[in-house]
């Protein structure tokens, strides 16, 4: 119950806005043709900015115990792109919503998930999201 008024919130203060640059980026990168690898995480990551409480992000290799493409080497190199192209000002704007939610005690939660999807903002690709239940039982990693 506390992860619907959180994200209810969420959505007005800031999580809408977010959501649509993480979509604007997704469809820039499928307009671009070579990005298109990229915007699979820019929409998957995109819809967890929507709706972030009650869910987590985690490494595709954690929670499946093995790595992929998008995990391995080729995820790095993938990310590193991803930071020069559009990772950068995605997380200047979760920064500065953030900021924005920290002004006030109830905006906090709001402020810690905005850092949280700014980290992810930097390095998104070899990524998927859970549910927070299900992040808790994984093994660390």
């Amino acid at each position: 119950m506390i992860s619907l008024i959180l994200n209810l919130i969420w959505l007005l203060f800031g999580g809408v806005l977010m959501f649509l640059g993480w979509m604007v980026a997704g469809v820039l990168m499928v307009i671009s043709i070579i990005g298109i690898p990229w915007a699979r995480s820019a929409f998957t990551i995109g819809l967890y900015a929507l709706w972030p409480f009650g869910r987590a992000a985690v490494d595709r290799s954690r929670l499946s115990g093995q790595q992929d493409l998008g995990t391995g080497p080729m995820g790095t190199v993938g990310n590193i792109l991803w930071f020069l192209v559009a990772g950068w000002w995605l997380a200047l704007g979760h920064l500065g919503s953030a900021i924005g939610c920290a002004v006030t005690i109830i905006g906090l939660p709001l402020a810690w998930a905005h850092l949280k999807l700014a980290v992810i903002s930097l390095a998104p690709v070899g990524k998927t999201i859970i549910d927070s239940d299900t992040a808790d039982r994984l093994p660390p990693g």
